[in-house]
């Protein structure tokens, strides 16, 4: 089973190539968040996760998620983190998360793709997209066949920055930067309903055919990414600024 979160679409095209060449059943972390409810995940196959990296380690909802679940059948397990550079220390992490849900880590890899952090980033042009997934479909496909021969995947080296930026920087990014409470929408908007639909945290409420942030919020950029009008900004930060999203991973014939 491959479990994945994505609030702009790289997790998901990074799931949909591995599910392509291993066989096996996707699922969407994002729509089991949103419906509220705890359950039981079965596979006989070892477990992918793939996410993307905030600052330098899975998202906090994520690891909740898995904190939440329960996983039965095969307790094999990887973890695919897509990122704009690096993981930093994130494998330390992770490693804590599985000893405590008694699941065997079978290996974490980063996989560079476009950076989508558009409160923080402008996203890069459409040609650097394109080679950077170029790059990533190289990388995934030799992930997947790795995955799907069972072995693990090899050990990534670590260094001290890479502990400082997952320990010291990771717990600032979301006390400092993390909060729904700059977002608004403009005069652009259509009243669709789309980011109200998208949000995995159902933070977002359509209030006299407007959009309303609430308090729960992971800074996934799904609502302002996505909006059909670019219609939704964060404070001053997004003004002008291109949005990205991957529409998605289609077979190549």
């Amino acid at each position: 089973m491959i479990l994945y979160f994505s609030g702009t679409g790289n997790s998901r095209y990074a799931a949909q190539y591995i599910g392509n060449i291993i066989g096996d059943e996707i699922v969407s972390i994002n729509d089991k968040i949103k419906k509220l409810k705890d359950e039981t995940l079965h596979s006989e196959k070892p477990l992918v996760f793939v996410c993307p990296t905030y600052a330098w380690r899975i998202p906090k909802v994520v690891e909740t998620f898995i904190k939440k679940s329960e996983f039965s059948g095969n307790k094999n397990v990887y973890f695919i983190l897509t990122c704009g550079a690096d993981i930093g220390n994130a494998t330390s992490y992770i490693k804590k998360l599985c000893l405590e849900k008694e699941l065997n880590l079978q290996g974490v890899a980063g996989i560079v793709m476009p950076d989508n952090y558009i409160v923080m980033y402008d996203v890069v042009d459409n040609h650097k997209v394109k080679q950077l997934l170029r790059d990533a479909d190289k990388s995934l496909h030799r992930l997947a066949k790795t995955i799907k021969s069972g072995a693990e995947l090899p050990a990534g080296k670590e260094n001290i920055l890479d502990m400082i930026k997952s320990s010291v920087v990771n717990p600032m990014f979301y006390q400092f930067f993390v909060s729904a409470k700059g977002f608004y929408s403009t005069e652009s908007c259509i009243h669709c309903g789309k980011c109200q639909d998208l949000c995995p945290l159902n933070n977002i409420m359509i209030v006299n055919g407007r959009p309303k942030w609430g308090d729960n919020c992971t800074h996934c950029m799904a609502c302002i990414s996505r909006c059909p009008k670019s219609a939704i900004e964060y404070k001053n930060k997004t003004k002008d600024r291109h949005r990205y999203y991957n529409a998605g991973y289609q077979k190549k014939q």
